[in-house]
């Protein structure tokens, strides 16, 4: 099973960018592209959160319209930049899986089970389960002890040395940790939020967020660099389920140079071109 993991992309209306610079519906069309021309391609797509840059109506039926060519599944939660509200409104497929409120919901229609969580906390940046969720997230774990399980949200519960992404962290990380350890099934944790590829380890299992397609936070690990991004090259990252473990990659979109052999006709390695 593969799994593609999309976040952060900020759609903004038609003509506007995001901070005033980031054709961020672009980097998008160049997303969903490179997703399409992927083989074999990805099963499912998860999209973790800050679909929009506002959570306008208008804004989610841009990115829709953005997502309309990919024949796969694609599975949203709001992050700090939507609202449960907003997405619900304008993903009616999803709410109807949900109960109404909160973008909480289970995919159970492949290999790995994926448990897609809302943390988004309106006009706040920080995320929070908050007990409705951590109940839920509890209950889904519970009722298939035996599947293997993915976990999905937006806000990551642990620190990854950016100080001011570090504050707006998921709030109830430490009671997202005892659930986990008490579900084994449980084989990792995708986060977005942080616009940069990051891994660690949570609750004893493996937890990444993915990197972004448009704007990327700085990578700057002094405790008091400013809040500022860099337009390096854009990314999404891809989950691999194989042999009962999840391999995470890291896949940039565009176009580079390649692919080259390492080998030539005969089997010998290559050690220089004519």
């Amino acid at each position: 099973m593969l799994i593609a993991q999309l976040t952060d992309t900020h759609i903004r209306p038609e003509g506007a960018r995001a901070y005033g610079r980031v054709d961020t519906a672009r980097h998008m069309e160049a997303a969903v592209a490179h997703l399409l021309a992927l083989d074999p391609r990805p099963d499912v797509v998860v999209v973790t959160g800050d679909l929009t840059d506002f959570d306008l109506p208008e804004e989610y039926a841009r990115f829709r319209a953005l997502a309309a060519p990919l024949p796969m599944p694609v599975l949203p939660i709001p992050g700090n930049h939507d609202s449960s509200a907003g997405l619900l409104a304008a993903f009616p497929e999803v709410a109807a899986r949900t109960d109404g409120t909160r973008a909480n919901y289970v995919e159970d229609g492949f290999a790995l089970r994926l448990v897609m969580l809302d943390t988004s906390v309106a006009s706040a940046p920080h995320g929070e389960l908050g007990a409705a969720g951590l109940a839920f997230l509890d209950a889904a774990l519970a009722q298939a002890p035996d599947r293997p399980t993915l976990i999905c949200g937006h806000h990551p519960p642990f620190l990854t040395g950016i100080a001011h992404m570090d504050a707006q962290n998921l709030r109830d990380g430490a009671a997202l940790e005892a659930i986990i350890r008490r579900h084994p099934q449980v084989v990792g944790l995708v986060c977005g939020h942080v616009h940069r590829a990051i891994t660690t380890t949570f609750a004893g299992i493996a937890a990444t967020i993915a990197p972004a397609p448009a704007h990327v936070v700085s990578l700057d690990l002094s405790p008091d660099g400013p809040a500022t991004f860099h337009m390096e090259p854009p990314a999404l990252a891809l989950h691999l389920w194989t042999g009962g473990r999840l391999v995470s990659h890291v896949s940039q979109i565009g176009a580079y140079p390649g692919p080259f052999p390492f080998f030539d006709d005969a089997g010998r390695a290559i050690v220089a071109v004519a």
